[in-house]
């Protein structure tokens, strides 16, 4: 059975959300494509590249405060040309020990599917709160 982009995109995003939670690299990996790109929400900071993203993610693990990140998808577009799709929504994170919510925004993303698969190819983050 072949899923549309739609819900194919929105189960990819629910398995990175679980894999933040998680603190499973191993699960993010597979979700960005090699030259994924990221671009921060508050200083517009520039994470360039899978091996990169991972090294960040890592970091953050790590931390003994750390912010688990949750994005939600409002709406999701597929190309009728190319198989690529752009997500938006919104995104929070927040306190690992306390749940307390201490940043929140918008974010847009670029999908591309490959294969059976649809993986990451850009993010832009905008923190609001």
């Amino acid at each position: 059975m072949t899923l549309s982009p739609d819900l194919a995109i929105r189960l990819r995003r629910a398995d990175f959300n679980r894999a933040l939670a998680e603190a499973d690299l191993s699960a993010i990996g597979p979700i960005l494509a090699q030259n994924a790109v990221l671009v921060t929400g508050s200083d517009s900071g520039v994470i360039a590249g899978r091996k990169a993203q991972l090294q960040a993610w890592k970091r953050e693990f790590a931390a003994p405060d750390r912010t688990i990140y949750a994005r939600t998808p409002e709406t999701i577009q597929a190309s009728t040309v190319e198989p690529i799709a752009m997500e938006q929504g919104h995104w929070q994170g927040a306190a690992a020990t306390s749940g307390q919510v201490l940043a929140s925004g918008r974010y847009s993303a670029k999908w591309r599917q490959i294969g059976a698969d649809w993986v990451i190819e850009a993010e832009i983050y905008l923190t609001l709160a």
